[in-house]
C-alpha cells in the first residue's frame, strides 16, 4: 500500500464519519433557512440572481467561516489528543498526508453543508424569479445564471481557504477545549478581524485611499468580498470598475489556503 492509499483511507474515513454524523445535516438546514431567509426577506430571489447575491453576500462573509470552524476545530485536535500523529510510522503514514486527507475530507463536508443550500437558492430564483432583473433600469436583461455560478464558486473557495486556517489552529491547539477557544478567536479574526485592521491602519495613516483596495484585497474576507464585487456585482453598476486588483485579491487567497495547510502540515510533524 502506498503512501497515497493511506492518505485516501484517512479521506475515506472523514467523509463516513460525516455521513454517520446527523449534527452536519442539523447544520446544513441551518445555512439553508439562513440563506433562504435573508434572501426571501430582501426580495432577492423575486429580482433574479445578482438581487440575491446582492441579499446574501453579507451573511455569507460571516455564515461560511462559522460552518468551517463547526466543522473543522476538532480536525486535528482530537487525533493528537487520542496520540494518534504518535504511531504514524507504524503505517507508515507521513503527517504531512494524515493532515492532508484530513482536511480534504472536511473540505468534502464543507462543500455540501454550503454549496446544496446555496444550489438549492439558485434554483429558487431561476424557477421565481421575473423575466428580467431591475437591478437598474438600463442594466435589465444582464442578470445571468453564470454570475450566480461565480458565486457559489468563489464562496466554496472562501470556505476552503477558512477550514485551511482552522485545521491549522486546530493542530496549534492540540485538544478539544483549546480548540474550541482558538476557533473562536479565529472566527472572529477572519469575520472582521482583517477589516478592522485595514481601516485601524487606514485611520493610523499607514494605509491611504489610494491603498486601500489593495490593503483589503489581502484579508481572506476582503478578497473574497472584493472578488464577488468585481465578478458577479459589477452588472448593475452603470461603469465597471475595479472594487479591488482582481489578480492579488485571488493570489491572497491562493496564498492563505497553501500557506496555512503548510503551516499545518509543518506544526503537526513538529508536535
Amino acid at each position: 500500500m502506498t503512501a497515497l492509499d493511506r492518505v485516501w483511507r484517512v479521506f475515506a474515513r472523514e467523509v463516513g464519519a460525516a455521513r454517520r454524523t446527523r449534527s452536519y445535516l442539523a447544520l446544513a438546514l441551518v445555512a439553508a433557512v439562513a440563506l433562504f431567509g435573508v434572501a426571501v426577506a430582501g426580495g432577492g430571489p423575486a429580482g433574479g440572481y445578482v438581487p440575491t447575491v446582492v441579499d446574501v453576500l453579507v451573511v455569507a462573509e460571516v455564515l461560511v467561516p462559522a460552518v468551517a470552524f463547526a466543522i473543522g476545530y476538532r480536525a486535528m485536535a482530537d487525533p493528537i489528543a487520542r496520540g494518534e500523529l504518535d504511531v504514524l510510522e507504524t503505517y507508515p503514514l507521513p503527517t504531512w498526508g494524515y493532515v492532508a486527507g484530513t482536511y480534504a475530507g472536511r473540505a468534502v463536508v464543507l462543500s455540501a453543508v454550503v454549496g446544496v443550500p446555496l444550489a438549492a437558492l439558485g434554483v429558487h430564483v431561476a424557477t421565481t424569479a421575473g423575466p428580467e432583473t431591475t437591478v437598474f433600469a438600463s442594466h435589465r436583461g444582464v442578470d445571468s445564471p453564470l454570475l450566480y455560478l461565480r458565486f457559489l464558486a468563489l464562496t466554496l473557495a472562501y470556505g476552503l481557504v477558512s477550514l485551511s486556517l482552522v485545521v491549522l489552529l486546530s493542530v496549534v491547539a492540540g485538544s478539544r477545549g483549546r480548540a474550541l477557544v482558538l476557533a473562536l478567536a479565529g472566527l472572529l479574526v477572519l469575520s472582521v478581524g482583517g477589516d478592522v485592521a485595514v481601516f485601524a491602519a487606514l485611520d493610523g495613516g499607514v494605509v491611504t485611499s489610494d491603498s486601500l483596495g489593495g490593503a483589503l484585497a489581502v484579508t481572506p474576507a476582503g478578497a473574497y468580498r472584493g472578488l464577488v464585487l468585481d465578478q458577479v456585482l459589477y452588472v448593475a453598476v452603470p461603469t465597471r470598475s475595479s472594487f479591488v486588483p482582481g489578480w492579488l485579491a485571488a493570489g491572497a487567497l491562493c496564498c492563505w489556503w497553501a500557506g496555512t495547510l503548510l503551516a499545518a502540515a509543518v506544526v503537526a510533524t513538529l508536535r
